[in-house]
C-alpha cells in the first residue's frame, strides 16, 4: 500500500456513485451468525469484552470459573491491546494472548477475536504526529484518548492492516477464533490536510470534473467557484454558514473512508483466515457514528451493534426495539449480534443509571427477540482503573456476591434455554424509511427550523408503532423491494433522489400505505431545492398535495386543528389535486382552512401527508388508522409497555417463537398458548399472566 491519498481512498469514492439504490445489505461471506452460533455448539451467543491484561493471574482464575457459573461461551478479546500487541512499530509480543486463548479454549469459552486500531498505542502519536485528528476549529487532538487518529492519514491506514494481517496470519487457523471484530465504533471525523487530499480524490471519483462540483455544490452562490481541485477544503470552522453541498458530500465522504478502512482490514483477515470465521464491526446508533450503515451493513458477514439505552423504565425498552430493528434491518433481515449492552448502565443526558432489577435479562431477551443471535456486554469485568472505571460489567467492583452478577448468571442460563431460536428471523409488515444522505442533509445549517432533527423524527415514528405493539423494519426509501411492506412511515424525507420518489409512488400505485410528513422531497440528492413546489415529482402526484409555502411556527407555540387536536413547530400551505382531500384542516391563524393532514388514493393504494407536527394522541391515532387500513395488526393485543414479538423458523412454515416482556409494574395476561422456554413448561390455550417485569419465550405451532 502506497502513502498517497489515491490509496488511502481506495474504491470508497465509487461507492455511492456505483451502488444500487437498494438499500437492504447482503453479507459477502461465510454464513454470517450461523457460523458464530455453529463454532458455539449451537447456543446464542452469550459473553462480552474481556481484557485479561488488566489484571493478574489469581483473577484470570476466577475468571474461569466464574464465566462457566455465568454460561459465557463468546469473549471478545483485544479491541484495546494494541500497545502490547506491538510495543514497537513491527515488533510484536504474541506470547500473552497465545496464553489468554489457549486458557479461554480449554474453559469452553471462544473467542471474537480484535483489531486494536481504535486505540493506536503512544509510540504510534510520536512516530506520526500528522496522523492525529484535527478539529473543525483546526484544533490538532494530543494522544490521552481512545480514537486518536485520522483515517486518511497513510501512516495510520498502514498500521492498521500491519496489525491486522499479523494478527490474521498468527490466529486465523486458531480454534479458539469463531469471529473477527475490526477496530471498534468507527466515528472520529477530522478536517486536516490528509483528509482535505482524500477528499479530493474521493470528489474527482464522484462528480469527474470541476464543472460538474461548481454545479453540484451550487459554487455562484457567495463567490465560491473553485478553480482548481487544490482550492476545495473539509468544511472547517468559517465566518457562516458553510455550502450546503460541500457539508453533505463531506459527510458521505467521510462513510466511504470509513468502510474503506474496514475493508481493509476485513481483507487483510479473509487471506488467512476461513470463510467461516466471520468478520464484522460494532456499529452505533445516529448522533454518534456518522456513517451510512446501510453501505456498512452490505460489507460486514454479521452485523454487530453496540446499544446503550438512554432512559430508563419502557423508555429503554422501545429504544433497545429501536436499535434492534435497525441492526436486522441493516443486515437485510438476517440475524446479527448484540456486540456490547451495559450490565448495568442506562446513559441519560446528565449522568449514568442502574438498571432496575430484571432489566438485565429481560433488555436481553428484547435483542434476541428482534433478530439476535445472541448478547455481549461491555465489559466482563469493570476496571479499577482507567477513564471507564465507573462503566458497568457483567462482574461489578462488588464482585460475584452482588445482584448484577447474580442476573448476568441468570441471564446466561436463560439463554442455554433459547438454542432452538437460533437461525429464526422476524418478519416485518410495517417500515420506517432511513435514509443517511437525508439525516446528513438535515444536519446542516440554514434551515428553516432548528427543531427539524432526523434522528428524533425517526425515533418519534417507530416509538408509536412500538406503543401499538408493532415490530417495524427500517427500509431505504429507494429500496425496490418496498412492496413487501403493508405500510411505511416516512418522518423527515428533506432530502430524496429521483430513484426514491419514483420507487415511493410505484409503491403506493402498487398498494401500498404511506404516510409521508412534513418539509419532504424539498431537495434533491445534491442539496438542489425542487422547483414548481413540494415535494419532489413523481412522489408528488402519488400524495395529491404541492407545498407551495413552508411556515415554521415559533418556539413553543401550537395551532388547533379542525378535529380538536393540536399542531406544533411546523406548518405549511398546501394545494390540493384531485383525489386528494383534507381529513383535517388548520382552525387558527393564517392558513385557517387549509389542509394539515391530507389522503389520496392513488393506484391501488393510498398516500398520506402530514404538513404539521401532530401532538402525540393525534400522531398515535393516525397511526392506528393506518395499522387499520393497511391490517398491520400487533402478534397479540396487549396493553402498552407489553411487547409480543415473533421470530419465525426459516424452514419450517409452522414454527415460530413468541417473545413476551411486560416492561411495566403491572401484571398483564397474554392469551396465548405454547412452550415456555424459559420455564420449560407447558402453556395452556387462556394463555398465562405475565408478572410486572416479567418475560416467557413461548414456542408455537401455527
Amino acid at each position: 500500500m502506497s502513502g498517497g491519498a489515491e490509496s488511502v481512498v481506495g474504491d470508497a469514492g465509487r461507492d455511492r456513485a456505483g451502488d444500487a439504490a437498494d438499500g437492504r445489505a447482503v453479507g459477502p461471506g461465510g454464513g454470517g451468525a450461523a457460523d458464530v452460533v455453529r463454532r458455539l455448539g449451537g447456543r446464542l451467543a452469550f459473553g462480552g469484552d474481556y481484557n485479561p491484561e488488566q489484571w493478574d493471574e489469581s483473577v484470570w482464575k476466577e475468571d474461569d470459573l466464574l464465566m462457566r457459573w455465568a454460561h459465557v461461551n463468546l469473549a471478545t478479546v483485544g479491541v484495546f491491546s494494541w500497545a502490547l500487541l506491538e510495543p514497537e512499530e513491527g515488533a510484536y509480543d504474541f506470547g500473552w494472548l497465545d496464553a489468554h486463548l489457549e486458557r479461554l479454549h480449554a474453559n469452553g469459552v471462544a473467542v471474537d477475536l480484535a483489531t486494536p486500531t481504535a486505540s493506536p498505542p503512544p509510540w504510534f502519536t510520536l512516530a506520526h504526529p500528522d496522523a492525529m485528528p484535527v478539529t473543525a476549529e483546526g484544533v490538532r487532538l494530543s494522544h490521552g484518548s481512545r480514537d486518536t487518529y485520522c483515517l486518511a492519514a497513510p501512516a495510520y491506514r498502514q498500521a492498521c492492516v500491519r496489525i491486522a494481517s499479523a494478527l490474521a496470519e498468527r490466529y486465523g487457523e486458531h480454534p479458539a477464533v469463531a469471529m473477527w471484530h475490526v477496530h471498534n465504533e468507527y466515528a472520529t471525523v477530522c478536517h486536516c490536510d490528509h483528509a482535505a487530499a482524500a477528499f479530493r480524490v474521493w470528489l474527482r471519483a464522484r462528480h469527474g470534473t470541476l464543472d460538474a462540483l461548481n454545479d453540484a455544490w451550487g459554487t455562484a452562490f457567495w463567490s465560491q467557484r473553485y478553480g482548481s481541485w487544490e482550492q476545495v477544503l473539509p468544511p472547517r470552522a468559517t465566518q457562516w454558514h458553510r455550502n450546503p453541498g460541500l457539508a453533505l458530500d463531506y459527510r458521505r465522504f467521510w462513510s466511504d473512508l470509513a468502510l474503506g478502512a474496514y475493508r481493509e482490514q476485513r481483507d487483510a483477515i479473509r487471506a488467512r483466515t476461513t470463510a467461516d470465521r466471520p468478520v464484522t464491526t460494532n456499529l452505533m446508533l445516529p448522533g454518534y457514528q456518522v456513517l451510512d450503515l446501510w453501505a456498512f451493513g452490505r460489507e460486514v458477514d454479521v452485523v454487530g451493534i453496540d446499544h446503550y439505552p438512554a432512559e430508563p423504565g419502557p423508555g429503554a425498552a422501545a429504544d433497545i426495539a429501536f436499535g434492534a430493528d435497525r441492526a436486522r434491518s441493516f443486515g437485510g433481515g438476517k440475524p446479527w449480534l448484540l456486540v456490547e449492552q451495559g450490565a448495568n448502565t442506562v446513559y441519560t443526558a446528565d449522568r449514568t443509571l442502574p438498571k432496575e432489577p430484571g432489566d438485565i435479562l429481560r433488555h436481553t431477551l428484547a435483542h434476541i427477540a428482534r433478530g439476535s443471535e445472541g448478547a455481549m456486554f461491555f465489559q466482563w469485568r469493570q476496571s479499577r482503573a482507567g477513564a471507564e472505571i465507573w462503566h458497568s460489567a457483567m462482574v461489578p467492583h462488588a464482585g460475584p456476591d452482588s445482584r448484577v452478577f447474580r442476573e448476568v448468571t441468570d441471564t446466561g442460563a436463560a439463554l442455554t434455554r433459547l438454542a432452538e431460536v437460533a437461525g429464526s428471523v422476524v418478519r416485518a409488515r410495517a417500515a420506517v424509511l432511513h435514509d443517511a444522505d437525508c439525516w446528513w442533509a438535515l444536519d446542516g445549517q440554514g434551515l428553516p427550523a432548528a427543531s427539524l432533527d432526523y434522528p428524533a423524527a425517526l425515533r418519534r415514528a417507530h416509538r408509536a408503532l412500538w406503543d401499538a405493539g408493532i415490530t417495524a423494519d427500517f427500509a431505504h426509501p429507494a429500496d425496490p423491494g418496498l412492496d413487501r411492506y403493508q405500510l411505511l412511515i416516512a418522518p423527515a424525507l428533506f432530502l430524496l433522489s429521483d430513484a426514491a420518489a419514483r420507487a415511493l409512488r410505484a409503491y403506493v400505485h402498487a398498494g401500498g400505505t404511506l404516510l409521508v410528513q412534513h418539509f419532504a422531497g424539498v431537495v434533491d440528492e445534491r442539496h438542489h431545492a425542487r422547483l414548481g413546489g413540494y415535494p419532489a415529482e413523481p412522489l408528488r402526484r402519488a400524495l395529491g398535495v404541492r407545498v407551495e409555502e413552508y411556515r415554521p411556527l415559533p418556539a413553543g407555540a401550537t395551532l388547533p386543528l379542525s378535529d380538536g387536536s393540536t399542531a406544533s413547530e411546523w406548518s405549511e400551505l398546501l394545494r390540493l389535486a384531485s383525489p386528494a382531500e383534507a381529513v383535517t384542516t388548520y382552525a387558527e391563524g393564517p392558513l385557517t382552512g387549509h389542509p394539515a393532514l391530507t389522503r389520496c388514493p392513488h393506484g391501488a393504494g393510498t398516500a398520506w401527508y402530514a404538513a404539521t407536527r401532530l401532538d402525540d394522541t393525534a400522531y398515535a391515532a393516525l397511526l392506528a388508522r393506518l395499522l387499520t387500513d393497511s391490517a398491520v395488526h400487533p402478534e397479540v393485543p396487549l396493553p402498552p409497555g407489553v411487547e409480543a414479538i415473533r421470530r419465525h423458523s426459516p424452514t419450517d412454515p409452522t414454527l415460530s417463537w413468541l417473545f413476551l416482556l411486560n416492561h411495566t409494574p403491572t401484571p398483564t395476561t397474554a392469551p396465548t398458548p405454547g412452550h415456555d422456554l424459559l420455564t420449560t413448561r407447558d402453556i395452556p390455550p387462556a394463555g398465562l399472566t405475565l408478572p410486572p417485569g416479567g418475560a416467557a419465550v413461548l414456542r408455537q405451532r401455527a
